[in-house]
């Protein structure tokens, strides 16, 4: 067995063996056969890396198409009249109505999801987009990729949105250019602004200590100086002397000046106040507003002829739209840090309830004889509470940056009203309530539950609607990467849906009608959080549904949604034109601030005897698992070992030896979570629960689903989930840890040089609880599936998976592959000769961090153990003579070539592993 063909193969005659023996274990025999030919030398670890680097080109392809058929056609022509086919309004106002809303708000942010090196990025675009199709071009691009630091992340960003920038003055000069041609008496009163972008890369703070308020400010200030080149870049393309040049280029100059003065370290006052005094003094080259120039752009174009009326009115779209930045900026915060703010301002603050009557009362009374402070950037440096540092530093960018450019300001674990208020104290006390959104956060399934409560109670404070009303609109945030976690996904989204619900019910009950709601979903790329495979009707539609969109379009009031693209794979979609281009036209053809008040009633809405009990059984099956210690253990039974670096944000807490093993859910944050449960072969938050939620009922949920539009779209995704999964996979993980399976590994007299390894492993896992945990979970997943099939059995498959049988064994040798090198890692950490304790570390413990994945931690303390050099005389330049040492000194070479570069190659072969499943899955996490 020594290419993949013949792997997938064996594994295909291996599965058939489940019909002999149900407990058979597929993917763990090939994993053994694989390990035994690795110790016997029959497979070296150069072979592995072949066959790795073959599935890796696959699961590339895989990814490459897939990105391809969620956005086709991708030829930029198929896409031009595409959007000319969509654009059917019968008169110039139903024209305006449509185009002159975004459309969607999409959010660039950097979760850490940045999996693929840019070179492998640009190779599956560069396939997704190519004429010819997805070939293994998108296999050339290595996988070593920079350091994945917050500048990466921003430049990464920033790249998507400028890609995205031009795919929308594409579609903007298209709209243009119709309603010039339908209406040429009235064209020129059109300003379309079909999309709006933004970002929080450099301006989340939820979670991290990294980010310094001078990081902010700079990062704004090059985004600011960027776009400023990019307008100046388009003006000039139209006409090279165009007196506004005049304006824009030396405002690009003068701005990316001030972004390197706050891109030095600023720990000094005198290099603070230098690169304060530049960016706050008046100067000729100083733009803080682009509204004159928007106005002189379209008074040009009303006497310009067409195609260059055309080009200027478009180029004051995307000034419209961006401001003077790459696009709007979000910052963030966590409620708790916001709580410890306002507790300064209140008298008896460190005592009182924030959820009281009293507390918001007190609070009302604040906001209300506030009066706004003057501030500056000594205020923002010496300032140490991180949610007071966001509210100065808005300050300054509204005074200094950007005058005109709303910023928002989300609010993590926002579960009462008085949070609220306490943002809306510190935006008008520091100048700033007027162009600040601040939008509640509800991902938690505590905020979840009581959500429409926190919306009724905020949306009854008159002081909160006359902000609302000065913004003109309400902001909320819900999450789905932790709702995910925390609740399940179709729990979660159903959760989110009610929710979303009761906020069109509180707006239209306290008088809201007259202002739009902007709904910020922030779902990831993976169907783990919240991003449906099924296309971008479903991508769409799956945290706005159809059924909440008319819950706001019945109370008259205008919705805004808002989405993320998130990370590396997020960005993909926008990785270059062509992809970029049919991004935003598959949503502009599917319109999704619009909705069809005629359409009939879906019954999984007015049979809510059946579907609300069918929701609490899921999410229950849910929160059995998240509550359960054998899913908690299973999880972390590698720590995060399975996983790549994939993002600057650190992905858990700091913690011990002894701390690690038993690690906790609370430990690491939801991507990691759900990455883990990918690489473990089982997505247990999309799939579990809902073939248990109809046992019982299962003939009449399996008619409601399939009558439901809502209900198809589960079904969807807990099909394309399924179809990757493997409980047997999660079964041959425990394996692992079983003690009985290393002492009988020899037991036959085979592999001989081995028993000493496997005797060692057996005693060492004896009392070990992990395969124990890890057969109840299959067996609790099992039980589970069953019903599920079940269910399934009675529905139809409305997209079933191509090569699905192909694909499954393409997974399976890549998990057997992985298990053959855990194996070859465990033997050796083992066999590595005893070394005194030194810092608290035992070889004991280095053996734990292996069996963990802590590699990097181990081998430190491994290469500290056994030293491949001693320092020597020769290293010295002395005067003096010595003849001691008497004798040479040779370091551990033998060691470190035996059994340390052996453990760390075989784990970065792993890691690559994780990779390509990552790729067969679609996303990571």
């Amino acid at each position: 067995m020594t290419s993949v063909a013949q792997l997938t193969d064996r594994l295909a005659t291996l599965h058939r063996q489940t019909q002999e023996s149900p407990q058979f274990n597929p993917v763990f025999q090939l994993s053994l056969e694989l390990s035994r030919m690795l110790e016997s030398g029959e497979l070296d670890l150069g072979g592995a890396e072949a066959l790795i680097a073959e599935l890796e080109c696959d699961a590339l392809m895989t990814r490459a198409a897939r990105l391809r058929r969620l956005v086709a056609p991708v030829e930029p022509q198929a896409n031009d009249d595409a959007l000319a086919a969509c654009l059917d309004a019968a008169s110039f106002a139903e024209f305006r109505a449509a185009w002159e809303r975004p459309q969607l708000h999409a959010v660039f942010t950097a979760h850490p999801t940045f999996l693929l090196s840019p070179a492998q990025s640009e190779a599956v675009a560069s396939a997704a987009a190519s004429p010819e199709g997805v070939d293994k071009n998108a296999c050339a691009a290595p996988p070593e990729g920079p350091a994945i630091t917050l500048a990466f992340e921003h430049a990464q960003a920033m790249a998507a949105l400028a890609r995205a920038q031009d795919a929308r003055d594409r579609i903007v000069a298209h709209l243009l250019s119709t309603a010039r041609e339908r209406w040429p008496n009235e064209w020129h009163a059109l300003s379309p602004v079909p999309f709006r972008f933004a970002t929080w890369v450099g301006y989340d703070m939820d979670g991290r200590t990294d980010i310094g308020w001078h990081t902010s400010i700079g990062f704004r200030l090059a985004e600011k100086a960027e776009r400023l080149g990019r307008y100046a870049d388009t003006l000039a393309a139209i006409d090279p002397a165009h007196p506004l040049l005049d304006t824009l280029r030396p405002a690009q100059g003068h701005t990316a000046e001030c972004a390197a003065a706050f891109a030095e370290p600023l720990d000094e006052a005198e290099a603070l106040s230098s690169a304060a005094n530049r960016l706050t003094a008046d100067d000729p080259a100083k733009l803080l507003s682009l509204a004159p120039l928007i106005d002189s752009l379209e008074r040009e174009a009303a006497d310009a002829e067409d195609d260059r009326a055309v080009a200027l009115k478009a180029l004051a779209a995307a000034m419209r739209a961006d401001g003077l930045g790459m696009g709007g900026i979000h910052f963030r915060v966590n409620a708790k840090q916001l709580h410890n703010a306002i507790r300064g301002r209140l008298e008896g603050g460190e005592t009182l309830d924030l959820s009281s009557q009293s507390a918001l009362a007190t609070l009302r009374t604040l906001i209300a004889e506030a009066t706004p402070l003057r501030s500056n950037f000594a205020a923002l440096a010496i300032e140490s509470s991180t949610a007071i540092r966001q509210f100065l530093a808005m300050a300054q960018i509204l005074r200094h940056i950007d005058a005109d450019a709303p910023i928002r300001m989300l609010v993590a674990e926002c579960e009462q009203p008085a949070t609220v208020l306490a943002a809306l104290y510190f935006a008008r006390l520091f100048g700033v309530e007027d162009k600040v959104d601040v939008s509640p956060l509800f991902e938690t399934e505590t905020a979840l539950e009581h959500g429409g409560r926190f919306l009724d109670a905020l949306l009854a404070e008159e002081i909160y609607r006359d902000y609302a009303r000065r913004r003109g609109r309400v902001c909320i945030q819900t999450g789905f990467s932790d709702a995910g976690r925390f609740v399940g996904q179709i729990p979660a989204s159903l959760a989110i849906e009610r929710l979303q619900g009761r906020l069109a019910d509180a707006m239209a009950d306290n008088g809201l009608t007259d202002v739009a709601a902007l709904i910020f979903d922030t779902h990831g790329e993976s169907m783990g959080r919240g991003a449906h495979p099924g296309g971008f009707a479903d991508r769409l539609e799956w945290p706005l549904s159809p059924w909440a969109r008319r819950r706001f379009a019945r109370a008259g009031i205008r919705i805004e949604p808002e989405v993320t693209f998130q990370g590396g794979d997020g960005y993909l979609f926008f990785a270059n034109p062509e992809l970029s281009l049919a991004t935003l036209t598959r949503i502009a053809e599917l319109r999704p601030t619009e909705t069809d008040l005629d359409a009939p009633a879906d019954p999984f809405y007015r049979r809510t005897d059946i579907s609300l009990d069918f929701y609490r059984a899921i999410r229950d099956h849910q929160h059995e698992h998240l509550e359960s210690r054998t899913y908690s253990r299973a999880v972390t039974a590698f720590g995060l070992g399975l996983l790549n670096t994939t993002g600057s944000r650190v992905s858990r807490r700091q913690s011990d030896v002894s701390s690690d093993r038993e690690m906790s859910l609370r430990q690491i944050r939801a991507i990691p979570h759900n990455a883990v449960l990918q690489q473990l072969g089982y997505p247990v938050n999309v799939i579990a629960g809902m073939g248990s939620a109809a046992e019982g009922n299962r003939e009449e949920i399996a008619t409601l689903l399939s009558e439901s539009a809502r209900g198809r779209q589960l079904v969807r995704l807990v099909r394309a989930s399924n179809a990757l999964a493997s409980i047997k996979t999660v079964a041959a993980y425990g394996e692992l840890f079983n003690s009985a399976y290393w002492a009988s590994r020899t037991y036959r007299g085979t592999e001989g040089h081995l028993s000493g390894a496997c005797a060692a492993l057996a005693e060492y896992l004896v009392k070990d609880d992990r395969a124990g945990v890890f057969r109840r979970l299959a067996s609790r997943l099992r039980i589970d599936a069953l019903k599920l099939h079940r269910l399934l059995d009675l529905l139809p498959d409305e997209a079933p998976m191509e090569d699905r049988e192909q694909v499954r064994r393409r997974i399976g040798v890549l998990q057997a592959l992985r298990l053959a090198l855990l194996q070859f890692m465990f033997m050796r950490a083992v066999s590595v000769p005893a070394f005194s304790r030194a810092n608290d570390i035992s070889r004991g413990d280095v053996i734990e961090m292996v069996l963990t994945l802590r590699i990097d931690e181990a081998l430190a303390q491994l290469r500290r153990a056994f030293p491949t050099r001693f320092p020597a005389p020769s290293d010295y330049v002395l005067d003096e003579p010595s003849d001691y040492p008497d004798r040479g000194s040779e370091g551990y070479a033998a060691i470190e070539n035996e059994f340390i570069t052996p453990i760390e190659r075989a784990h970065a072969l792993s890691l690559r592993i994780t990779t390509a499943i990552a790729n067969e899955f679609g996303a990571h996490g």
